[in-house]
């Protein structure tokens, strides 16, 4: 199995500070289209098919991977993403926390198999490295609040 996690400051020094309502807003965007986030050409699909009160789902081209994600939202706090369909099998959680002295910070979380792959065999013990690597989950999240404070000053959050 694939477990990593990473957490990064809502808002350090030299950037504009963004409130638990933005980064919120920020995330709920990139669970509905992770085109408006991802760099351009990674993600070439992401629809949303289905709506509920208690969930969406989209269909997503990642990386070249088709897959199937069931999204629960928990408002200005926690995105989960199922992974239903597609060579992973798990949830990745992103999660708005409070550190020390209250600050605001964005946290990311897995726990996933491959499908179809030998537990803890070569190919997770690949994506495990990658996921825990400088250009894994950590540079998403800085990603995505980079990406999150350029559609704030563009108007478009």
């Amino acid at each position: 199995m694939i477990y990593s996690t990473a957490t990064v400051p809502v808002n350090p020094a030299g950037e504009t500070p963004l409130t638990r309502g933005q980064v919120w807003k920020g995330l709920e965007l990139k669970a509905r289209d992770a085109r408006l986030f991802l760099p351009p050409g990674l993600c070439t699909k992401c629809d949303v098919t289905e709506e509920s009160a208690t969930h969406f789902v989209r269909d997503a081209t990642i990386a070249g991977a088709d897959l199937r994600e069931i999204i629960t939202l928990e408002p200005r706090r926690k995105v989960t993403f199922f992974q239903a369909t597609g060579p992973r099998e798990g949830a990745i959680i992103n999660e708005i926390v409070e550190g020390e002295a209250g600050a605001l910070q964005l946290k990311f979380y897995c726990y996933l198999g491959l499908r179809d792959k030998q537990p803890d065999g070569p190919e997770e013990r690949t994506e495990q490295a990658q996921f825990d690597s400088d250009k894994g989950y950590k540079a998403a999240l800085l990603s995505t609040l980079k990406r999150t404070r350029e559609m704030l000053a563009e108007g478009t959050l």
